[in-house]
């Protein structure tokens, strides 16, 4: 737990994060986070730094203004922050990790006052294109807590110096700064064509700490829109509307 700021996330696969502020202090959020706040908190939305630091976070995937929510009563008061989908939160204590961590576009969902979030874009001409979700990154800079969101189950892994390690580019959620990011093509005519897992991965090589999420919301998000669409030459009615959903979300087809 953060010397700075103290916190609890609750929950196991539909997270919220409560933290509980002192006297001044305050935490900045993604716009539309908030669950809940004590009378006592006060919330001030600004660009967080004028034009150019909002214009910097809506390339980046987040929105242009930023609230801030600070404690200015003389006691404890507590503040909370829910993600938009299902999922998990990780926290990620940038003092401890070198100042700097790279995201997933989205992933922010609240830090400490202090904490920046600018565009990273990828250092390769193939990842720029290429890259799809991976094409614009986030950075987080500062020596604060600050919290990302992930969906499905969360895993950590620790690259060993030159490891490399191939993944979806959509399951692919933060990073430390010396892991090495790139795009490879999967390889072979069929496998690009017929294989489901897109034409590209990303190609992450060690040394470094790498933060994957088993279910991306671009993947939810699509056999959502592919279960609606099977529905729609059904009945009108409850019954086969809530049947297109769940056979699409389950897998099976109808």
């Amino acid at each position: 737990m953060s010397k700075t700021l103290e916190y609890q996330i609750h929950g196991d696969d539909m997270q919220f994060l409560e933290i509980s502020l002192n006297t001044g202090q305050g935490v900045r959020a993604e716009a539309g986070a908030m669950m809940y706040m004590d009378e006592r908190i006060e919330m001030e939305t600004s660009t967080g730094g004028g034009f150019m630091s909002g214009f910097k976070r809506m390339v980046a995937g987040e929105s242009f203004f930023i609230p801030t929510f600070t404690n200015r009563s003389s006691t404890k008061a507590c503040v909370a922050f829910a993600a938009p989908y299902p999922g998990k939160i990780i926290a990620l204590d940038l003092g401890a990790v070198g100042r700097e961590f790279i995201c997933q576009r989205n992933a922010f969902l609240c830090a400490a006052q202090g904490i920046e979030i600018e565009i990273a874009f990828t250092k390769k001409i193939g990842a720029g294109l290429f890259g799809g979700e991976g094409f614009i990154l986030q950075r987080l800079k500062g020596s604060e807590l600050a919290f990302i969101h992930a969906g499905g189950t969360i895993i950590k892994k620790e690259l060993a110096p030159s490891e490399t390690l191939r993944v979806d580019t959509g399951c692919l959620v933060a990073f430390a700064p010396s892991v090495d990011y790139d795009i490879q093509f999967v390889g072979g005519f069929t496998n690009a064509l017929f294989g489901g897992e897109g034409l590209f991965f990303a190609k992450l090589t060690g040394p470094g700490t790498v933060y994957l999420q088993s279910l991306p919301f671009s993947r939810l998000a699509d056999r959502i829109f592919v279960a609606s669409r099977s529905g729609k030459g059904e009945s009108k009615g409850v019954s086969g509307i809530g049947g297109g959903l769940l056979g699409g979300l389950l897998g099976g087809d109808r």
